[in-house]
């Protein structure tokens, strides 16, 4: 963004504010500060994020609840627990949220924290104490843009695998998840959570609920519903561990925990559309199109590992896929349209005729 479009941003912002506090003095109602749409938000989402119908239709609502804009004066705009295994799409569902608000997929604050496992690492969150080296500057790992966000956009956090972080760091995060405020050590300094979407992703009990899942499949079918009926279902496990995990003043605090379920068999075709789509967009910029063959989707099926998610199937594109495009290139540069099949037990390029 250029400076003068950036200041032409920021004094239109500025006018929507005067705006809506006026109206808010008047008490007259008012139209939301937000911009963003939640439908538009909801779509993309649902483009990209298969398999998880009721997770969405609470993110749904979770979106549509901080776009009515009432929300608490003095707590995060939302705070949501995304559970489930690798590859399901948690970590992709806030990129996507922040790509639809942002036009930018990695206009948020991420913090990884399987990083902050030891007990002295929550001073990375709120600083070195006083006394020790860099106190007075009140460093932070936080990016403090990303998390205010700005009159007419939320600002968007993601702590990625909390489960990992230590005890101490949980602790931290309590003040933030109850007064939308984390003060930093130095004394001098605070960072404000109060306009930000909150997202959280663990996979704890994952490996636990898959070995469950494991064991249910060798059931009879007629007797599979049971274990729902008798809690040995994926969620009944993931929520054991959670409890373990984690105390119930933290739990408390999290509006929404959501279930992502472990990628089936019966959505590995829209999977296959959807990552032949993401590097379809990228060879657009060559003028090229890529297709694969029934039989060569058909060989994708069969050489993905479940276990692994969606990541499973992209590293197949990666490794099976690119390699041959990129070798078709090589000898064809001016091939435009291209066919991926499978013959033979060879992964075949070919020029496609319009």
């Amino acid at each position: 963004m250029t400076f003068a479009s950036d200041r032409m941003q920021q004094n239109q912002e500025t006018l929507q504010k005067q705006k809506y506090e006026t109206q808010e003095n008047h008490m007259l109602a008012r139209t939301s500060r937000f911009q963003f749409d939640p439908q538009n938000v909801m779509q993309k989402l649902r483009a990209s994020i298969i398999g998880q119908d009721a997770s969405l239709v609470e993110i749904e609502k979770m979106l549509k609840v901080i776009k009515a804009d009432f929300n608490h004066p003095d707590k995060p705009l939302a705070v949501t627990l995304l559970l489930g295994p690798t590859g399901v799409g948690k970590t992709e569902t806030v990129r996507i949220i922040s790509e639809a608000i942002y036009n930018r997929p990695n206009a948020f604050c991420q913090i990884d924290m399987n990083t902050l496992a030891q007990e002295h690492y929550a001073a990375a969150l709120t600083g070195a104490p006083p006394g020790y080296a860099g106190s007075k500057e009140g460093h932070t790992l936080f990016d403090i843009e990303a998390i205010q966000g700005s009159f007419s956009k939320p600002g968007i956090v993601l702590f990625d695998e909390i489960e990992k972080a230590s005890d101490e760091v949980i602790r931290t995060l309590l003040n933030v998840l109850e007064t939308g405020t984390l003060k930093l050590t130095s004394g001098t300094k605070s960072i404000d959570f109060k306009n930000s979407i909150i997202f959280m992703t663990s996979n704890i009990g994952a490996k636990q609920s898959q070995a469950r899942l494991e064991k249910i499949s060798k059931l009879p079918k007629f007797l599979q519903p049971l274990a729902t009926k008798f809690k040995l279902d994926e969620a009944e496990v993931t929520r054991q561990f959670l409890l373990k995990k984690f105390d119930p003043e933290f739990l408390n605090r999290i509006d929404r925990i959501l279930h992502y379920n472990k990628i089936e068999s019966d959505v590995l075709n829209q999977l296959i559309d959807l990552e032949l789509s993401k590097l379809n967009l990228r060879l657009k910029k060559q003028g090229r199109n890529l297709s694969l063959t029934p039989l060569a989707k058909a060989q994708l099926i069969q050489d993905v590992e479940l276990n692994y998610g969606a990541r499973g199937l992209s590293r197949k594109f990666r490794t099976l896929i690119e390699p041959v495009i990129a070798d078709f290139f090589m000898e064809m540069p001016d091939a435009d349209q291209v066919q991926i099949d499978f013959q033979n037990q060879q992964w075949q390029a070919s020029h496609r005729s319009e």
